[in-house]
């Protein structure tokens, strides 16, 4: 086992959207698979007809946890007092928003964005959780003279607003991790891990091209909390998370 997954047992950990098809059929089966997988971390893609109370029950009985969730921007604009309950009740330290979706992509949307997550920063921080944002390959892409992502990250106050990395996509994108480590240091306490192709489709980790080992020696300027595999076209999500689980344990 690497020295870094030995000394971190819960670093790597499992986005339930990996298994969303599962997790409609039966979330209690789904989460023992996990735990048996060898995770004890996940981090929630909504609860699939349950409470988050309700979810957190069923993850104390298979021996998981969940630090982190995402929330769709919706329900944060609606009723983010809502969200923090939610949070609290899951267990969750973070609320992560995840998506954007294509109508909320433009110049003046993300500069209302940037007000929306320095006052959800506040709020999370006031009541003990904290705000991460989810990025994908669009954020890149030069909107009104900026790109996205280097807004959100200039304009948001680096002491209540964090960002949970999406290894694939920023390779995706064309970007450097370590730059936006080095330059943002403790801001990416979330990671989340799936490999890349040839092709540039998704992999599992460990049968792509990205260099995780090198990108993993980066946690500390990072501020690296926990990680979570993911696979969003996994033909069969179970062997995908355990095979991404082994080459994450063989590293080091």
């Amino acid at each position: 086992m690497s020295t870094i997954a030995a000394a971190e047992p819960e670093l790597f950990g499992v986005q339930l959207y990996t298994l969303r098809n599962q997790m409609e059929e039966s979330v209690p089966a789904t989460l023992a698979k996990v735990a048996d997988a060898g995770y004890r971390t996940v981090e929630l893609a909504g609860f699939y007809g349950h409470s988050a109370a309700d979810v957190r029950n069923l993850l104390e009985r298979s021996g998981l946890r969940a630090p982190a969730s995402h929330f769709p921007l919706e329900q944060m604009e609606s009723d983010f007092s809502a969200v923090i309950a939610e949070a609290k009740a899951l267990g969750s330290q973070y609320v992560v928003l995840a998506w954007l979706e294509q109508s909320r992509r433009s110049a003046s949307d993300y500069r209302k964005l940037v007000q929306n997550l320095n006052d959800w920063g506040r709020q999370c921080r006031d009541t003990g959780l904290r705000l991460a944002y989810h990025n994908h390959d669009f954020e890149f892409e030069e909107t009104g003279g900026f790109v996205p992502y280097q807004l959100l990250l200039d304009n948001t106050d680096p002491a209540t607003v964090y960002f949970e990395m999406d290894l694939y996509w920023m390779h995706k994108a064309g970007q450097q991790p370590a730059s936006y480590f080095a330059r943002y240091p403790g801001r990416f306490p979330l990671w989340h891990l799936k490999d890349a192709d040839t092709q540039g489709g998704m992999a599992d980790v460990g049968q792509g091209v990205i260099d995780f080992p090198a990108l993993l020696s980066h946690a500390a300027p990072a501020g690296l909390e926990y990680t979570f595999v993911e696979r969003d076209d996994a033909i069969a999500p179970h062997d995908s998370i355990q095979r991404s689980l082994r080459a994450l344990k063989r590293w080091g």
